[in-house]
């Protein structure tokens, strides 16, 4: 029985107590009544009737509160009873849980085990077949060795920056295939007098111009002049800086020895 069952009935008021006394006296008083012999019968039948006509009214007059209180008792003995139910419900649960958690570890572990030794077995047949590969090349004489290849030679494509120094040093490298002499220093000097360093220079004021050729680019080279002293691998535009350097420096070694000689217009 559930401990609060009983606490209900603890709880009993003096008038509870007293009117089950009274229910008790007269219960005790009627079997007295009944064991009196012989003429006493009537008499005692008389109180026997007293007694039946009692009425516990104490009793009576708490009748409502102690169904309210047995009504209170039935519905904590029916909340108990519901929280035990939940209560084996949530364990029950709670086993199948670790049962279900186990079985999965115990599935993972298993798999695991067969991963492994798959591996090993797998490394194990590749370490035979590279053994038997090795015993076959050991029984087999070696080949004659090939010829060893010839080395590729690679072209060095060389770069040079876009700007007035760039331009000097690759004219001086075409120059130099050429054969035309001249300096990084002369070749400079000459430029910064004609032109300031300006490619797309030109002049429209001076004797060549008004002859409708006036000169054009770094070294101020007119349109004949360039044309008759061009370098194969240069650009035929006037204005290309390299191409303007190199035929510029053709046409002072022809005529001077080399641009650095130059020290004027020419």
């Amino acid at each position: 029985m559930p401990k609060h069952a009983n606490s209900g009935f603890s709880r009993l008021t003096r008038t509870h107590k007293l009117s089950v006394a009274g229910v008790a006296a007269a219960g005790a008083a009627a079997l007295a009544l009944s064991v009196v012999p012989g003429n006493a019968a009537d008499h005692g039948k008389t109180q026997a009737t007293a007694v039946e006509n009692v009425q516990p009214a104490a009793f009576s007059a708490v009748g409502t509160a102690g169904r309210t209180q047995q009504a209170t008792i039935a519905r904590q003995a029916d909340s108990s009873a519901a929280k035990g139910k939940a209560e084996a419900a949530a364990k029950q649960a709670a086993a199948k849980q670790a049962a279900a958690k186990k079985a999965a570890a115990a599935k993972a572990a298993k798999a695991k085990a067969a991963a492994a030794a798959k591996a090993k077995a797998a490394k194990a047949r590749a370490e035979k077949a590279a053994a038997s590969r090795s015993a076959v090349r050991t029984a087999i004489p070696a080949a004659a060795p090939k010829p060893a290849a010839k080395p590729v030679v690679k072209r060095v494509v060389k770069t040079y920056p876009d700007n007035l120094d760039g331009w000097i040093r690759e004219s001086l490298d075409v120059m130099a295939k050429k054969g035309i002499p001249g300096s990084y220093n002369g070749i400079y000097r000459n430029i910064i007098r004609e032109s300031s360093g300006n490619p797309m220079a030109i002049n429209l004021w001076d004797i060549n111009a008004q002859n409708g050729i006036p000169s054009k680019g770094l070294l101020q080279v007119i349109d004949p002049t360039f044309r008759s002293y061009h370098v194969s691998g240069t650009s035929w535009n006037i204005y290309n800086p390299v191409a303007n350097i190199t035929a510029a420096c053709n046409y002072a070694a022809a005529k001077y020895g080399s641009m650095d000689n130059v020290n004027s217009a020419y």
